[in-house]
């Protein structure tokens, strides 16, 4: 495995997984999120607020379509799926594995988004975000992993799973060849 990135709805745990699954793995933790705060020095929010949605979105595909690396396991933002340039790049230098949560779920772990940095645009309902976001995150998904009622050790577990799962089917695939 080279790299790893995490995609998902915002409060799907890609951050709080990634870490985990960063020190279990040996790899390093980068959270583009934080690379996009580091870059503006300014919090998300603070970023949509003041510079517009259309900044926020060019300034988040920008700083993932740049992330390089090896041995790395990359938690995105949740809008990072509207990049088409970010995403192929995140698509050729790792796998991509899509943290997928029931709507219900997500709801309950959510509270203000809006101060979380969560991409709304004007009279978006988290249900209309949700709607438009599951197609796109399938879409780039090398792997889906179903995170409703699981812990932490569980999902990393799952996820540890199915690349490994994913790394032998490519494996037998190459020896076909």
């Amino acid at each position: 495995m080279h790299n790893i990135t995490l995609v998902g709805m915002p409060g799907c745990g890609k951050s709080t997984i990634g870490v985990v699954l960063a020190k279990v793995l040996g790899y390093q933790f980068v959270d583009t999120d934080l690379l996009i705060q580091e870059r503006e020095n300014r919090l998300l929010h603070e970023i949509i607020a003041q510079s517009g949605y259309a900044y926020f979105a060019r300034v988040e595909e920008e700083v993932n379509a740049s992330v390089t690396g090896r041995r790395l396991v990359i938690a995105t933002g949740g809008s990072v799926v509207y990049g088409d340039r970010a995403m192929e790049h995140l698509r050729g230098i790792s796998t991509i594995v899509y943290i997928r949560l029931p709507y219900e779920e997500l709801q309950k772990r959510l509270g203000n988004i809006r101060r979380r940095g969560v991409l709304l645009k004007d009279n978006q309902t988290l249900m209309d975000l949700y709607k438009e976001r599951c197609p796109l995150y399938e879409r780039y998904a090398h792997i889906t992993i179903d995170a409703a009622g699981l812990d932490v050790e569980q999902l990393m577990d799952n996820i540890v799973h199915s690349l490994e799962e994913e790394q032998a089917i490519a494996c037998l695939l190459k020896e076909k060849e």
